[in-house]
């Protein structure tokens, strides 16, 4: 199965990969009308009831796909109005074929009756599609009720007008649909639903026949992480400081460039605030790399057991722990770290000589852990040369370990218990020391604002595009400085 945003997010990837949704269009039309003629014989009557938007587009597809039919279509709202270029594509193909058309502009207008007084023998039900929030308003909600009283077979495109494709809940609310548009949430009852590429969670509660139709996204849109992946992490316009995420990076003591490198990376990436809890022997020199930084000096040169209590209070007022860049080896330096996780239940990016305790530590703590290939098989994984083979083995640890994983490779492997990602951004260049510290602090601020693997699959993802433009700016001469102010441009989804 697959939710709705992540069925925005491969279809996204789709056309990335060079499967416009023009094509997959052209596709779910086909397939609605394969599923029209599966209930009625060629001379039936076939109402299409089209939206404005891609969900209409496709029954504007399936009417050309009718032949033999007596098809009419009507569109709810001023052609104008059509929300996209392809769907406006469909629409103007139909007079061309001269398939009957009709602009419906008040919805008390929509007839579904033929010229006998009689309800056509199936009506398609293209208003809207999943993703849609909040119940039916006019016209499609007159158009809904007008659809549950006809004697027709109902046919829903992807999902029923005014269902919840994640739930199977009217989007009006949680109370029982109705018919009556005087009367609770109202949706579309349909008989049959046309899916498209996977099913959604929601139809399996509908009293419906559900059919998934395979529309040609390559299996690659949902294996290898895509632009696609970008939807939805854009800013609230009404956000306040701080709910965009605040994370701590507790590093530094050998090292100074490494927590610093991971807290710039993870401001640009999104970050309202960034703490840095360091040795005070490096607290200067971090601070000096930006005035955006928040410094709080530990006492000493290293980070040890003796600060594991202060830095549990730090790191519960901010929402994500990166954990790692910098410290360092070394008995004290462990010995913190299982004392830090033992006890933390939060959210924490776990990178460099931190990884190592991870197998042995019991934590409630949600854990993203980034190690590159020899740092796994220390952690006690596996690897493989082929990818899939390699994403097999690593979700397969993820699993046994209980935290995601972003491996670190040539491909990047992100998984977790339920499944495993590829990222094949960035070059040969990243491999230079610091990359990998930028990575972490990225995965930190996105793991404030959206779930673990998620989190994880878009840092590889932008940090691997931000490597990418830094390497088309500077050739071999890449160096870990020149990927944070990269990043904003990377998290783009154009």
């Amino acid at each position: 199965m697959i939710t709705t945003d992540r069925m925005a997010a491969v279809d996204a990837n789709a056309a990335a990969l060079g499967v416009p949704r023009k094509q997959l269009m052209e596709s779910s039309g086909n397939a609605v009308a394969r599923e029209v003629r599966a209930v009625a014989d060629p001379g039936a009557t076939v109402a299409l009831v089209c939206g404005r938007g891609n969900n209409g587009g496709d029954a504007l597809v399936a009417a050309r796909f009718l032949k033999g039919y007596d098809v009419t279509v009507s569109l709810l709202g001023r052609p104008e109005a059509i929300r996209t270029d392809i769907a406006r594509e469909n629409w103007d193909a139909l007079e061309s074929a001269e398939i009957p058309r009709e602009a419906v502009a008040d919805s008390r207008g929509l007839n579904l009756t033929g010229p006998d007084g009689d309800d056509p023998d199936v009506v398609v039900d293209a208003m809207l599609g999943s993703g849609i929030s909040g119940g039916l308003r006019e016209p499609e909600r007159t158009a809904a009720v007008a659809i549950n009283a006809s004697d027709a077979t109902v046919i829903a495109v992807d999902v029923p007008s005014g269902i919840d494709a994640d739930t199977g809940d009217p989007t009006g609310g949680s109370g029982e649909t109705s018919v009556d548009a005087d009367e609770g949430a109202v949706a579309v009852h349909a008989d049959r639903v046309v899916t498209f590429h996977d099913e959604k969670p929601g139809l399996d509660s509908l009293d419906a026949t559900v059919t998934v139709a395979d529309i040609g996204i390559p299996a690659a849109a949902e294996r290898f992480t895509g632009p696609g992946d970008l939807l939805g992490l854009d800013r609230d316009p009404d956000s306040h400081k701080g709910e965009n995420g605040e994370v701590l990076v507790v590093g530094g003591g050998p090292y100074t460039g490494a927590p610093t490198l991971s807290a710039l990376a993870a401001l640009r990436a999104g970050a309202d605030l960034v703490r840095v809890a360091c040795p005070e022997s490096v607290a200067g020199a971090v601070q000096g790399f930006s005035p955006n930084l928040i410094v709080r000096a530990l006492p000493g040169d290293r980070v040890g057991p003796a600060h594991a209590d202060r830095v549990a209070s730090l790191a519960a007022e901010n929402d994500v722990v990166v954990l790692g860049p910098g410290l360092g080896g070394g008995d004290g330096t462990e010995a913190f770290v299982r004392e830090f996780l033992t006890a933390f239940e939060g959210r924490a990016v776990v990178d460099a000589d931190a990884l190592r305790v991870v197998p042995d530590v019991d934590t409630d703590a949600e854990l993203i852990c980034t190690p590159h290939q020899g740092e796994l098989v220390g952690m006690g994984g596996e690897t493989a040369e082929e990818p899939d083979e390699r994403a097999e083995l690593v979700r397969e640890f993820a699993a046994e370990l209980g935290h995601a994983l972003l491996v670190k490779g040539a491909v990047d492997v992100i998984a977790d218990a339920d499944g495993a990602r590829l990222n094949r951004t960035g070059n040969p260049g990243m491999t230079v020391g610091g990359t990998g510290d930028v990575l972490a602090g990225t995965v930190g601020a996105l793991a404030a604002v959206t779930e673990p693997f998620h989190a994880a699959a878009v840092g590889a993802y932008v940090v691997g595009r931000a490597g990418d433009a830094a390497a088309e700016a500077n050739g071999a001469g890449l160096v870990a400085t020149d990927l944070p102010d990269r990043l904003p441009e990377a998290m783009r989804n154009e």
